[in-house]
C-alpha cells in the first residue's frame, strides 16, 4: 500500500473518530442542558365569590370598659378606641367587661355574652381576652354589628402566626427608588440608627424607629399575628464564650453590645404584647474575623463538623441570657452572599451547607441548644437547587432523606406553600404533606414576582385551598409565616412600604387573609375581601361591590397577563434546575430577551400559540374592566380621596403594563414561529407586533420613569432582543453571501489543478487551502512556489471569513465574543510562528489551519443562513437532533484544526516536535485569554458576553450571577489558564530538539516518497 493511500485511510479514520467524538460531545451537551418538561398538577381553588353587601351598622359608644390592666389587653383596647374614633357615626351606648383567667397562655379562645348594650368577654388567658377586644374593634371598622360576635369562639386552628419585620426602620427616601435598578435584597432597615463609630447608635433615630416598631407590632397583633422574624444574629453576639474569634479591642464586640442595648427594649415590647421574636439569619453567617477563626480551627467552613456549629450556639447562649425576650432563631441555608450584605457592614453569609450530613449536623446542634434554653429553632427548607440538598424544598424524598429522625420538640420546619418560589401556576408544595416535624407554611403578601404587589392580587381562594388541603394531610402543621413586605429586591419596584408609604393597603388584603385562615381555615374568604374594602376604602355598598368585583378579576389578570399558560402550567427542567413558570419575566420587572427562555417557551407552547397570544389581550381586557369598575364609583363615597386616586392609578398602571406585555408576548412568539417554520406570514406578524411593542414600551417608559409609586419596567434585555431580532434577516443574507463565497473558494480549490484556473491569481491559494485542509501532509508541497499574493490570501481569506462569521453569528453586537475568539486564534498562530523560527516557512501550517477554518466557518454559515443568529440559537435550544449534529460537525472540525496543523508541521519537524509546537501554541492560546478573563473577572466577562449574545436571562447577572446560578467556580478562568500553561510547557518540552540533529538533506534532493501533484 502506498504512503499516500495509508495517509488517506488514516485521515479518513481520524475524521470518523473526531466526528464520533463530536457527536458524543453533542449528546453530553444535550444531557447537561437537560431541557425537558413534565405535567404539573395545578392548585384548584374555588372561584371567588362576592357576597351580598349591605350598608354599615354604626357601633355603640363604649362608655364603660372594665378590663385587666396589662399591656396586651391595653393595646387591644387602644385599637378599639381608634376604631370607634374613626367610625362615621355612633348608635347608642354600651359597656364592655373583659375577664381573663390564668389558663394556657397560647389559648386564645373566648366567649362573648350579653347584649348590644352590655358585652362581656370571658377568656381562659390574656390571649383570648385581647383577641375578643380586637374582634370587636374589627367589627367596628368594617361596619358590622358587634352583637354578631356573641357566642363561643374556639382557639385559633393554627397557634403560630408569624410576620416579617415589615418596613420597620426603612427610610422611604424616593432617591433610593428612582433608578429602579437596585436589585439588592437588603432592606437597609435601621440605616439611620447605625453609626460607623462609637457609640454606634443614633439615639434620636432609635427613638423614631421604636415608634415605627411599636406601630407595626400593634397593627400585626390586631391582624392576628403573634410572632415576628427579626433580621440579624451575629451582629448582636460578642462570642465571649469562644476565645479567639474577636481579639481584644475588636469593634465588633462594642458594636454588638451597643446594638443589644438599643434593640433589647424593642424585643421586650414584643414580649409584653405576647409576640415571639425570632432572629432571622442565613447560615453560615460570618465576619472576616469569624471566617479567619474557622480557617484556623477547622480548615475553613467545615459545615459537617458539629464543633463549628457549637461556635454559633454558644453565641446564642450568650444572647438568650442577655435578652430573655428572644424566642429563638430562624435559619436559611439556600441563599446568601453579597446581595444580602448591608452597605458598609462586614457581616455576610455564604452558601456552604450543601450536604445532607451538614444539614443534619447543623440542626442537631441548634435543636439541642434550643431545648436546653427553652427556645425554638425554625429551619427553612428553601434551598434553591444548591448542592446535594438543593431539592429539599420541592422533593418529598429528599425532605425525608435529610430530615427524617430529627424529631426535636424545639425544631420547626418552615416551607413555602408553592412548589418553588412565590409564583402562580405552581403546584401545592407536597413536601408540606409529609414529615414528622412541627411545620409552618410560608405566604407572601406583596408578591415580588407579580409586580411587587402594585397590581390587585386577591390570593384568598388559593390560600384557603392550600391550607385546607395541607391540614387534611399533615397534622403537624401548626402555623404560618406571612411576609408582609419582604422578598426579593427592596428598591427595584414601587416604593410601597408596609404601613408607611405607597399603596400598601392593596397587599394588606393578603396579610389579613392569611391570618384569618390561620384562625379558621373555613372562614368566608369573600367576606374577608369585602371587610378589607370596607375598612380601608368605603362603607358604600355600591363602591364596595365595585372594589370586590375588581378583586375577583384580579387573579385572572395576573395569571394570564404575567404568565404564558402553556409554559407555566408545566414543570420545566434545565441545567439541572427547575426554572420558574414565568421565565419571560426574569425576574420581577425585567422583561427578558434571551434566546434560551423565549425559545423554550415557544417550543412548549407552539401548539397553542394563537390561544396564548389571545390570553395576553384578554388579560388587558380584564384589567381595563377592573379599572372602569373602580373609576366608575362615586368619589364622595370613598373614605379617603387619596386612596381612591391610588386605586385608580394602580389600575391604570396595570393596564398599561399588561398592554405592553401582550404586545411583547405576541412579538417574540411570532418571531420564534418564523424561526421554526420560515413562514413569511409569521415574519409579517412579528414585524407588526414589534412595532406595537416598541411604541407601547416607549410610551410606558416616558410615562412612568421616575414614578416611585408606579415605576417603569426594566426593558433593557427586551430592547436588546428587539435589536438582535431586527438584524436576523440581514444577518441571514450576509451569511448566505459569505457561504456562497466560501463554497466558491473551496470549489475553485478542488478543480483548480485540473483547469486553467490554477494560473489565475488566487486560484493556487484556493487549491492549497483545500489540499492542506483535507490532506495536511501535503501542505508543505502545496505552498512551494506560491506567489506572494497567494501566500497572503492563505491568511487573509480564512481570517476574514472567521471574523465575518463570528460577527454575523453575534449580529455585530458582541465584541467580547470576537475579542476572545480572535485573540485565542492570533495567539495560537503567533505561537506556532515563533516556535518555527525564521529558518522554516510558516505557510504550510497557515494553509492547513486556514483551510480547516474555512470548513468550520462554512458549517456555521449554513446554520446561520436560514433565519440568522436568532434561528441558529432557536434550533440550539429546541431541536436536539440539529443541535447534536451541528455540535458533532463543529467540534470535529475544531479538533481537526490541531490535527491538521500538527500533520502539516510534521513534514518540517517530525511528529514529536510538530506535536509539541501545536500543543505549546494551543496552550498559549488558552492560557493568555483565560488569564485576561481571570484578571477582569469571570463573572464580569460572562455577564458582558451574555448581555451581547442574549443566550441566558439578562437578569441572572444582576440577581444571582451567572457563575453562582450555573455553579461555575469563581476561579475557573484561573484553572483554565493553569491548564493552558501546563499544556504550553509540555508542548515546549516536546518541541525542542532532543539529542543529535539529523544531517540536512542534500540541496535539491527529491522527497523519498513523491506524491502525485493532482488532487
Amino acid at each position: 500500500m502506498s504512503t499516500a493511500r495509508r495517509r488517506g485511510i488514516l485521515a479518513a479514520v481520524t475524521g470518523i473518530v473526531l466526528l464520533a467524538l463530536g457527536l458524543g460531545v453533542g449528546v453530553v451537551v444535550g444531557d447537561a442542558l437537560g431541557i425537558r418538561t413534565e405535567p404539573s398538577t395545578q392548585m384548584t381553588p374555588a372561584d371567588p365569590v362576592v357576597p351580598a353587601i349591605s350598608g354599615p351598622v354604626f357601633p355603640p359608644e363604649f362608655t364603660t370598659i372594665d378590663a385587666p390592666d396589662s399591656p396586651r389587653v391595653a393595646a387591644a383596647l387602644d385599637e378599639l378606641k381608634d376604631a370607634s374614633a374613626d367610625a362615621p357615626d355612633k348608635s347608642g351606648e354600651a359597656s364592655l367587661t373583659v375577664t381573663a383567667s390564668d389558663g394556657d397562655a397560647a389559648d386564645d379562645s373566648y366567649t362573648m355574652s350579653g347584649n348590644p348594650t352590655a358585652l362581656r368577654i370571658e377568656a381562659a388567658s390574656e390571649a383570648g381576652a385581647a383577641r375578643g377586644v380586637y374582634d370587636i374593634a374589627n367589627s367596628v371598622r368594617v361596619g358590622s354589628p358587634v352583637e354578631a360576635l356573641i357566642g363561643e369562639h374556639p382557639a385559633s386552628a393554627l397557634p403560630f402566626r408569624m410576620v416579617d419585620l415589615g418596613a420597620v426602620g426603612v427610610d422611604p427616601d424616593p432617591s433610593q427608588w428612582e433608578s429602579g435598578t437596585d436589585y439588592s435584597h437588603v432592606s437597609r432597615a435601621f440605616e439611620d440608627v447605625y453609626l460607623a463609630d462609637p457609640p454606634y447608635i443614633d439615639q434620636d433615630a432609635l427613638a423614631t424607629a421604636y415608634d415605627d416598631w411599636d406601630a407595626f407590632l400593634r397593627h400585626s397583633v390586631a391582624n392576628g399575628y403573634n410572632a415576628v422574624s427579626w433580621p440579624g444574629f451575629i451582629e448582636f453576639a460578642t462570642f465571649e464564650d469562644v476565645p479567639g474569634v474577636y481579639p481584644d479591642g475588636d469593634p465588633h464586640v462594642a458594636r454588638a453590645l451597643a446594638l443589644r442595648e438599643a434593640f433589647g427594649p424593642f424585643w421586650d415590647r414584643a414580649a409584653e404584647l405576647g409576640v415571639k421574636v425570632f432572629l432571622r439569619t442565613d447560615m453560615p453567617t460570618l465576619t472576616p474575623q469569624l471566617a479567619d477563626y474557622f480557617d484556623r480551627e477547622f480548615g475553613g467552613l467545615d459545615t459537617e463538623n458539629p464543633e463549628l456549629w457549637q461556635v454559633y450556639t454558644k453565641a446564642l447562649d450568650e444572647l438568650y441570657a442577655a435578652e430573655p425576650a428572644l424566642s429563638g432563631i430562624l435559619i436559611r441555608i439556600g441563599e446568601g452572599g453579597n446581595v444580602y450584605q448591608e452597605p458598609g457592614w462586614d457581616y455576610y453569609s455564604e452558601i456552604a451547607v450543601r450536604s445532607v450530613k451538614a444539614v443534619r449536623t447543623m440542626l442537631e446542634t441548634y435543636s439541642s441548644q434550643a431545648e436546653a434554653t427553652d427556645r425554638e429553632v425554625v429551619f427553612r427548607t428553601w434551598s434553591v437547587g444548591i448542592g446535594d440538598v438543593g431539592d429539599m424544598h420541592t422533593d418529598p424524598e429528599a425532605y425525608h432523606a435529610i430530615l427524617d429522625g430529627l424529631d426535636s420538640p424545639a425544631l420547626i420546619v418552615s416551607t413555602k406553600y408553592t412548589l418553588g418560589d412565590f409564583y402562580s401556576w405552581l403546584p401545592l408544595n407536597d413536601t408540606l404533606e409529609t414529615g414528622d416535624q412541627r411545620r409552618i407554611v410560608e405566604f407572601q403578601s406583596r408578591r415580588e414576582f407579580e409586580a411587587f404587589g402594585s397590581f390587585p392580587n386577591d390570593l384568598g381562594p388559593q390560600y384557603q385551598w392550600a391550607l385546607q388541603t395541607l391540614l387534611e394531610k399533615n397534622p403537624h402543621i401548626e402555623g404560618i409565616w406571612t411576609w408582609t413586605q419582604d422578598g426579593g429586591p427592596w428598591r427595584a419596584g414601587p416604593m410601597s412600604l408596609y404601613l408607611k408609604s405607597g399603596f400598601w393597603q392593596l397587599y394588606e388584603l393578603n396579610t389579613q387573609t392569611a391570618a384569618a385562615l390561620a384562625r379558621d381555615p373555613n372562614t368566608d374568604i369573600g367576606q374577608v375581601t369585602v371587610d378589607w374594602a370596607k375598612e380601608w376604602f368605603s362603607e358604600d355598598p355600591r363602591t364596595v361591590t365595585a372594589i370586590a368585583d375588581a378583586m375577583a378579576l384580579s387573579r385572572d389578570a395576573i395569571t394570564q397577563g404575567l404568565y404564558i399558560q402553556p409554559f407555566a402550567e408545566k414543570r420545566t427542567f434545565a441545567l439541572g434546575l427547575e426554572p420558574p413558570p414565568q421565565m419571560w419575566i426574569f425576574e420581577w420587572d425585567i422583561l427578558t430577551g434571551d434566546s434560551a427562555s423565549l425559545g423554550v417557551i415557544y417550543e412548549i407552547s407552539k401548539d397553542r400559540i394563537d390561544e396564548t397570544i389571545a390570553a395576553g389581550h384578554d388579560a388587558v381586557a380584564k384589567a381595563e374592566k377592573m379599572r372602569d369598575d373602580v373609576a366608575g364609583t362615586d368619589a364622595s363615597t370613598w373614605r379617603d380621596p387619596a386612596l381612591r386616586d391610588a386605586f385608580v392609578g394602580t389600575l391604570d398602571y396595570q393596564a398599561d403594563v399588561l398592554r405592553m406585555l401582550a404586545a411583547y408576548r405576541e412579538m417574540f412568539l411570532e418571531q420564534m414561529r418564523w424561526h421554526d417554520t420560515l413562514d413569511p406570514a409569521a415574519h409579517a406578524a412579528w414585524e407588526k407586533a414589534r412595532d406595537e411593542y416598541v411604541a407601547l414600551a416607549d410610551e410606558h417608559v416616558q410615562k412612568y420613569t421616575g414614578d416611585v409609586d408606579h415605576p417603569a419596567w426594566n426593558l433593557a434585555a427586551a430592547d436588546l432582543s428587539v435589536q438582535r431580532a431586527d438584524r436576523d434577516v440581514a444577518m441571514s443574507w450576509i451569511a448566505r453571501i459569505m457561504l456562497a463565497l466560501a463554497l466558491a473558494w473551496l470549489i475553485i480549490g478542488m478543480v483548480a489543478a485540473r483547469t486553467r484556473l490554477v494560473r489565475r491569481p488566487g486560484a493556487a491559494a484556493a487549491r492549497v487551502t483545500w489540499l492542506a485542509a483535507t490532506r495536511p501532509w501535503r501542505a508543505r508541497e502545496g505552498t512551494l512556489g506560491l506567489l506572494t499574493v497567494d501566500r497572503w490570501l492563505l491568511l487573509i481569506v480564512p481570517g476574514a471569513l472567521l471574523v465575518g462569521t463570528r460577527a454575523v453569528q453575534t449580529s455585530f453586537l458582541s465584541w467580547t465574543h470576537l475579542a476572545i475568539v480572535l485573540g485565542a486564534w492570533i495567539v495560537f498562530l503567533v505561537g506556532i510562528d515563533l516556535l518555527l523560527g525564521r529558518k522554516r516557512s510558516p505557510w504550510p501550517v497557515i494553509a492547513a489551519v486556514g483551510g480547516v477554518v474555512v470548513l468550520r466557518c462554512i458549517a456555521t454559515l449554513v446554520a446561520l443562513s436560514f433565519s440568522g443568529p436568532g434561528g441558529y440559537w432557536f434550533a440550539f435550544w429546541t431541536d436536539p437532533v440539529r443541535r447534536t449534529v451541528y455540535i458533532g460537525v463543529a467540534f470535529a472540525l475544531f479538533l481537526w484544526v490541531f490535527v491538521a496543523a500538527g500533520w502539516a508541521l510534521s513534514t518540517q519537524l517530525g511528529r514529536r516536535r510538530a506535536t509539541g509546537v501545536v500543543l505549546a501554541a494551543a496552550g498559549a492560546g488558552l492560557a493568555i485569554p483565560a488569564t485576561v478573563v481571570a484578571v477582569i473577572g469571570l463573572e464580569t466577562v460572562l455577564s458582558a458576553w451574555n448581555d451581547q449574545m442574549g443566550l441566558l436571562p439578562w437578569g441572572l447577572a444582576r440577581i444571582l450571577g451567572l457563575t453562582t446560578y450555573l455553579e461555575i467556580p469563581a476561579d475557573t478562568a484561573w484553572w483554565a489558564a493553569a491548564f493552558g500553561a501546563v499544556v504550553l510547557v509540555i508542548g515546549l518540552l516536546l518541541a525542542v530538539p532532543w539529542g543529535r540533529r539529523n544531517a540536512p538533506a542534500p540541496t535539491g534532493a527529491a522527497p523519498q516518497h513523491p506524491e502525485p501533484a493532482e488532487v
